[in-house]
């Protein structure tokens, strides 16, 4: 009761013409986490004010990572995967996890206008009002206006920052370069190298590359981007920074390409390390320097690929707790760097002439950042700050060692460590810091993990700069997950305020439960997932064998043998009478999967059957399935519908992952 009366005195209702608004929540960072929470708390009745420091909306998913990095798509819920629906709609499918950056860019503008939150763009943070562990107000300055200054009163605030300035700035503690393995019990942190010193798997460089800028000769210095200091052992931590880059969109279609041209600052000593490495390996393409992920129309998602590429490794260590200047003249370097890097594959007559063909052929599009000449305003800023809160996500997270019980969002991709040095071993040049190692499936991210200790801020929440390991970080830094653990927060300081709680004291399962029943945080009736892993509303008759692997969720039931009867059948629970249209998921990588399925609806009166046919089933992205449609049906309410799958006259193996209804709704 003590802290629900302080909390009104803090923060007591403001009123009258003259007094300056005290916004319920106030959002920092124009991110993709930034515009689902802002939207999120706005559309469940609060005040919000979003405060950009970008000029663009959406971060990495409107600045060119259309790419999406998924690892399951089990893990991404909610309005994180509205997002991917809202894409597809724009394709004209189901879902899409592959866009264009304007694509992105208005989809996050149509979730503000939806809910009508007002964005303050350009302004970054300067110092954050701080009574008795309370945020009580923000102040920014408009970009290229120092001394325009504005005082923002709220009485929540999330951090949806790459760089956790707000956190940082309230005194919250964190974390900036890796830990040593010894503090967290974990095997993948830290410095990481081979002993052996031969080529890590991923991003490293082939043995025999020289590092000397005379050949052989020490005394005559390294080549940049060669750092002269020594490897540390491995495991241990260090400041050192994962590297950065840009997410490159370029198109091939004459119609809409701007040339490559010389960069003004271009400095072609840059890239003679990776003239060293072309000349060992004659029959390198352009591919084996740039990831080339191709986008609609024409376009490119390019990532860093192989030992030298677009990621300016060493280079960013002074970004996550470098002044406004000191970052702007890290993302210049950076953008000069990628920028160079084309023109000389373009342009270098040292390189040879089937890479110079294949990279005449791309250029900027015309169509996308048209304000920024055409080039990503974000960079990849992979990791920066990382909180100390309540509670670490660590390896053992990540490996399913230890799962916890207040699960807010979920993540599944790979623990991922971009390159952090580039060093000399054994008189060669090498990469160190990458990490490539997979996880035990989906696992859930605490609550305790997006807020920090009482003492340190009773009314912050920082999904995206959350309380992590580096190595686990690798794993959640994922723009889905972000959108989810972002939403996540917006709730939770939505139910703190309703309870007048700090967000430490709020009923997590409550939390939970919120955003299972309204996950799209507009009153809309929920879709009903049924899991094959759902023991209660799936039923199986015959053989079916558990099957780990590229499925929905962590496995999937398959039926190898036509020759004994066998089905199985997804039960709903449905809430509500109505049309509902249903999709089941599909792996493509499963091994000998048959060309069609005997699919039966029943709908608690009458049974329609077809064959779903799998043979046309096209996958695209980071993912191994897709979700096909079985049509639209009606159904009454209660648990007296299903969906069977049977392995009749079935010519290979029946796959029997996850079903989905979704309601659907009257166009207004």
């Amino acid at each position: 009761m003590i802290r629900k009366i302080l909390l009104l005195l803090l923060f007591p209702f403001v009123s009258g013409a003259a007094s300056p608004p005290v916004y319920d929540v106030c959002i920092y960072g124009g991110t993709s986490g930034g515009v689902i929470a802002a939207y999120t708390a706005k559309m469940l009745g609060k005040s919000v004010l979003l405060v950009a420091p970008e000029k663009q909306l959406g971060g990495l998913s409107s600045g060119g990572l259309g790419y999406t990095d998924i690892g399951n798509k089990y893990a991404v819920t909610g309005l994180g995967l509205d997002f991917y629906r809202r894409t597809g709609a724009y394709y004209g499918k189901f879902e899409s996890w592959i866009f264009e950056p304007h694509v992105a860019e208005n989809i996050f503008r149509q979730y503000l206008r939806k809910a009508n939150v007002p964005v303050l763009y350009e302004n970054r943070l300067l110092s954050v009002s701080k009574e008795q562990g309370i945020i009580k107000g923000i102040t920014v300055e408009t970009n290229g206006a120092p001394h325009t200054h504005t005082f923002i009163a709220a009485r929540m605030f999330i951090d949806c920052s790459y760089e956790g300035d707000l956190m940082a700035k309230a005194g919250v503690p964190y974390i900036v370069g890796r830990e040593a393995n010894s503090v967290y019990g974990e095997t993948f942190n830290g410095v990481q190298i081979q002993a052996s010193q031969t080529p890590q798997r991923g991003n490293q460089i082939p043995d025999g590359i020289d590092p000397y800028l005379i050949p052989g000769d020490a005394n005559s210095g390294l080549l940049w981007g060669i750092s002269g200091a020594m490897a540390a052992p491995i495991g241990s931590g260090d400041k050192k920074v994962q590297a950065y880059n840009f997410r490159i969109c370029l198109t091939n279609d004459p119609a809409n390409r701007i040339p490559i041209t010389r960069p003004a600052r271009y400095d072609s000593t840059h890239y003679e390390l990776l003239l060293r490495y072309i000349r060992k390996f004659p029959n390198a393409t352009v591919r084996d320097i740039l990831k080339f992920d191709r986008m609609p129309n024409y376009k490119t998602d390019i990532n860093n690929n192989g030992g030298f590429s677009t990621d300016m490794i060493g280079m960013n260590y002074d970004y996550p707790e470098g002044d406004y200047d000191t970052r702007q003249r890290i993302q210049q370097a950076h953008e000069d760097y990628n920028k160079g890097l084309l023109y000389f594959l373009a342009h270098d007559p040292r390189v040879p002439a089937a890479m110079q063909q294949l990279m005449a052929e791309w250029g900027y599009p015309k169509d996308e950042y048209p304000n920024n000449d055409h080039w990503s305003p974000q960079m990849y800023i992979r990791e920066a700050r990382r909180m100390i809160g309540d509670y670490v996500m660590t390896q053992a997270n990540c490996q399913g060692k230890v799962k916890v019980t207040d699960g807010i969002a979920m993540a599944a991709y790979g623990m991922d460590s971009h390159n952090t040095q580039r060093v000399v071993i054994n008189g060669m040049a090498k990469n160190e810091g990458d990490v490539q190692r997979g996880v035990a499936g989906p696992y859930p991210i605490s609550y305790r993990a997006i807020i920090p200790n009482a003492a340190d801020a009773k009314n912050l929440l920082v999904p995206v700069c959350l309380s992590a390991s580096h190595i686990a970080y690798g794993s959640i830094r994922m723009e889905p997950v972000f959108m989810v653990l972002s939403q996540s927060a917006a709730t939770a300081a939505v139910l703190a305020l309703q309870q007048q709680q700090w967000v430490q004291d709020i009923d997590v399962a409550q939390l939970q439960q919120l955003l299972k029943t309204n996950p799209l945080a507009d009153g809309s009736a929920p879709e009903i997932l049924v899991d094959n892993e759902d023991s209660v509303h799936v039923i199986r008759t015959g053989a079916w064998q558990l099957q780990k692997g590229d499925h929905y969720g962590p496995t999937a039931f398959i039926n190898a043998d036509s020759s004994q009867p066998a089905s199985i059948r997804f039960i709903p629970a449905i809430k509500k009478s109505g049309n509902y249209q249903i999709y089941t998921y599909v792996s493509a990588k499963e091994k000998g999967i048959t060309p069609q399925t005997f699919i039966s609806v029943f709908n608690g009166s009458n049974e329609s059957s077809s064959w779903l046919q799998t043979t046309h089933l096209s996958v695209q992205g980071q993912t191994g399935g897709e979700w096909l449609p079985l049509g639209t049906f009606t159904f009454r309410a209660g648990v007296d519908n299903y969906v069977q799958f049977s392995n009749k006259n079935a010519q290979g193996t029946v796959v029997a992952d996850a079903v989905v209804f979704i309601p659907v709704t009257a166009k207004k």
